[in-house]
């Protein structure tokens, strides 16, 4: 049976993206930081070499024990959901190959024929809401777990629905101050959780929730 999960970087504030993070932004002076604190959030990721291979980026990166939890996370991956704007940013910054190599679900209110790319990764766009999006992920995943990536509003109704089984979070020593907060605005009843692992580093905590039912 899948697992629903969330896999996620976290500021240490609590925060997924700083302030003004969209590529329309990056020569703007008053968000001209955002490429600098997504660095310092997501930085351990980029060493990898797991995560090198995957963009085929070229040999070399760090191995071990973190290496070996993304090359996990990512090969239990049977569907992806995500939201509409991190779509949009992903479509014009991700590599020809898109970097999921499994079919994502886009939750959007924009009609479009599915977009396929190279390597196995496909997008599919759902109008009619988290429910019908999760079902067609489940459905794809055949029987390996389905991710929920993001964003933020994402990942939020899936926690109010319930139906998220595990939360794994990097947790990064880095402040961001302002931006698009995880846990605010939640609506109960909320599920419970308990730490099942947790993995240290220099660069971040890697922290992995199940839930308690």
């Amino acid at each position: 049976m899948s697992s629903i999960f969330v896999n996620i970087g976290l500021s240490l504030d609590g925060y997924m993206a700083p302030e003004g993070m969209a590529l329309e932004h990056w020569s703007t002076p008053e968000y001209k930081e955002w490429g600098a604190k997504w660095g310092a959030l997501m930085g351990w990721v980029l060493k990898l070499q797991y995560f090198r291979e995957n963009l085929k980026f070229g040999p070399g990166g760090e191995t071990g024990p973190v290496n070996d939890m993304l090359r996990h996370t990512m090969e239990r991956s049977g569907a992806s959901i995500m939201g509409k704007r991190m779509f949009e940013q992903g479509e014009v910054s991700w590599p020809e190959e898109a970097p999921f190599h499994t079919p994502v679900f886009v939750l959007t209110h924009q009609k479009r024929e599915p977009w396929v790319r190279p390597g196995g990764t496909t997008f599919y766009f759902v109008n009619d809401g988290p429910e019908s999006a999760l079902a067609q992920a489940k459905q794809a995943a055949g029987g390996r777990d389905v991710r929920i990536s993001g964003g933020a509003d994402v990942i939020r109704q899936y926690l109010t629905m319930g139906v998220v089984d595990e939360l794994e979070i990097a947790l990064a020593p880095v402040l961001f101050g302002s931006g698009r907060r995880l846990f605010e605005n939640l609506s109960g009843p909320l599920p419970q959780f308990r730490i099942d692992r947790t993995l240290d580093t220099p660069s971040a905590t890697h922290l992995r929730y199940v839930a308690d039912r």
